[in-house]
C-alpha cells in the first residue's frame, strides 16, 4: 500500500502533503528534521491520510491535493478539525 498524507505543524500554521509506503516512518523522519523542507516547522502531527493500491495513484492524488481545488476539498473534509484547532488557538491568545 501507498499513502497520501497531510501533516500540520504543531507550532506554526503550516501544512505539508506527501506520499509514502510507511506513514509512521515518514512522520518520524519529518519530526526528526530529516526532510529539509519541513525541518524548520517541526514538530508535525498527522491529520489526514488516504491509502492507494499503487505508487502512481498516490503520486497523482498528492499532486491533486496540492492544487487549489484539492486544498479546498481537504479543508472541507477536515472542517471540524480546523474549527476546533482554530478555536483552541484563539482561547490561548
Amino acid at each position: 500500500m501507498f499513502y497520501v498524507y497531510c501533516l500540520k505543524s504543531i507550532r506554526y500554521n503550516e501544512w505539508y502533503t506527501g506520499h509514502t509506503n510507511d506513514i509512521a516512518r515518514r512522520l518520524h523522519e519529518h519530526n526528526a528534521g530529516e526532510n529539509t523542507s519541513t525541518a524548520k516547522y517541526k514538530p508535525w502531527k498527522l491529520v489526514y491520510y488516504e491509502a492507494c493500491l499503487n505508487k502512481d495513484d498516490a503520486i497523482r492524488r498528492e499532486q491533486y491535493l496540492k492544487t487549489s481545488q484539492g486544498r479546498r476539498m481537504l479543508k472541507l473534509r477536515l472542517r471540524s478539525y480546523i474549527h476546533e484547532h482554530t478555536s483552541a488557538q484563539n482561547e490561548n491568545i
